[in-house]
């Protein structure tokens, strides 16, 4: 068993950032630029500590970290779950507007966005019983969780949004992998059939 050392005097940010996490926030680098350079310039340091104390602190190199668990499974908080389906919407309405995903950052969310996105989903809003207050919340919540950040009535995406668009993106892979499949399995039904009639 190996044993690290860490020096605490060292880590100036270590009640902030724990709190930090601990509280299911995102660091970000561009919110947070301060204390993005202190987490970076001793990662291992407070990686280490973090470990000890039974978290696994992650991060990722388009500029955010976490608290990360493997639990989340069956155990998904409805903010979480609402939260999922906001980005699933925000990032739906602009790729059909044709905006490139990967530039997030500098869409601006504000009221008309909002108006466009609740035209676009109506009918799952309307399911998942949420209206444009209800959005406005969700969005204020991912001000707070480190998603976005914004001012009164206008958001915008922080980089820490990737963890939504990694699963959406690994979703639409195993879809289309699997709708694959399906047209292979069809194709050699049709082809047995075919070779049947002959």
């Amino acid at each position: 068993m190996s044993s690290t050392i860490i020096n605490l005097d060292k880590l100036p940010s270590m009640e902030e950032l724990f709190r930090w996490f601990n509280n299911g926030k995102q660091l970000n680098r561009l919110a947070e630029p301060a204390l993005w350079v202190e987490l970076e310039s001793n990662l291992e340091a407070y990686q280490a500590l973090f470990r000890a104390l039974g978290y696994e602190l992650r991060l990722d190199e388009r500029g955010f970290a976490w608290f990360h668990t493997e639990d989340a499974g069956s155990n998904v908080s409805k903010t979480t779950r609402q939260l999922a389906l906001l980005f699933m919407m925000i990032f739906d309405t602009q790729a059909d507007a044709g905006k490139i995903l990967l530039r997030f950052d500098e869409w601006r969310l504000d009221t008309a966005f909002l108006q466009q996105l609740m035209e676009q989903h109506q009918t799952l809003l309307d399911a998942e019983s949420l209206d444009r207050d209800t959005l406005r919340g969700l969005l204020d919540t991912a001000v707070r969780l480190g998603f976005a950040s914004g001012e009164t009535g206008n958001w915008r995406l922080l980089p820490a949004v990737c963890r939504y668009l990694d699963h959406f993106e690994a979703l639409a892979e195993h879809s289309q992998a699997q709708a694959l499949r399906q047209d292979d399995s069809q194709s050699e039904v049709d082809n047995m059939a075919d070779e049947g009639d002959s």
